[in-house]
């Protein structure tokens, strides 16, 4: 699986819904462009199927939305686990 092929019934799957109605659907396409941002925005990577562990970066990020019922990334509150692969990986910090 790549980033790019991440779809709305991964994330459902990975939170646990059991039921996904449309409402749902955009909800959870909405948070995967949003999560997918993020990470463009925040380690200046283009092309999010260049790097396997940014796969778990979009569920995590997902997951978190959801629960929170928030349309934004909580830069305050990031997960450790995000944090780090991010870092990893961030070119906007190299001079």
């Amino acid at each position: 699986m790549k980033v790019s092929t991440i779809t709305c019934d991964d994330i459902a799957n990975y939170i646990r819904l059991q039921e996904v109605d449309e409402a749902d659907r955009k909800l959870l396409n909405a948070l995967i462009t949003i999560a997918k941002k993020f990470i463009t925005e925040n380690t200046g990577v283009k092309d999010l199927d260049e790097y396997d562990d940014f796969l778990i970066v979009v569920f995590i990020l997902c997951q978190d939305m959801y629960d929170n019922r928030t349309l934004y990334v909580d830069k305050n509150n990031l997960n450790k686990v995000v944090e780090t692969i991010l870092g990893m990986h961030s070119r906007n910090n190299i001079c």
